[in-house]
């Protein structure tokens, strides 16, 4: 499931962001939410709140399947308040090379993703 909160800087119905999921938006299921409690909410399980201002690596955590993976905008990450936020279990890091700014939101939410499928045993995969 792909939580999203507002206020969202897209159309959920523009053509282009349809045209970019191919053919696979059959597959996803989104819910955008009103605000960060709600979306929180939403998750059963442990938040983990990415981001380059900690030491924890994601890969020293042990996902769940209900586990929620939280980003934050490309420019800026995630704030200190919602990293501050209750809910939120820990907060981690993608390795990264030195003096490199950083890795866009689709890679790191890909990687961070792919890490936490692979913990699972890589559940409906061929």
């Amino acid at each position: 499931m792909l939580h999203l909160v507002e206020p969202l800087c897209f159309d959920m119905d523009d053509t282009k962001l349809k045209r970019a999921g191919l053919d696979y938006h059959d597959l996803a299921h989104v819910k955008v939410h009103p605000n960060l409690d709600s979306a929180l909410d939403a998750v059963p399980g442990n938040v983990y709140a990415f981001t380059g201002h900690t030491s924890n690596m994601y890969t020293d955590v042990h996902y769940e399947s209900d586990d929620g993976l939280m980003f934050g905008p490309e420019p800026t990450g995630l704030p200190e308040w919602a990293m501050d936020h209750p809910r939120v279990t820990e907060r981690v890091r993608i390795h990264m090379v030195e003096n490199i700014r950083s890795l866009n939101l689709a890679n790191s939410a890909s990687i961070a993703l792919y890490e936490a499928w692979r913990q699972l045993g890589f559940p409906g995969g061929v």
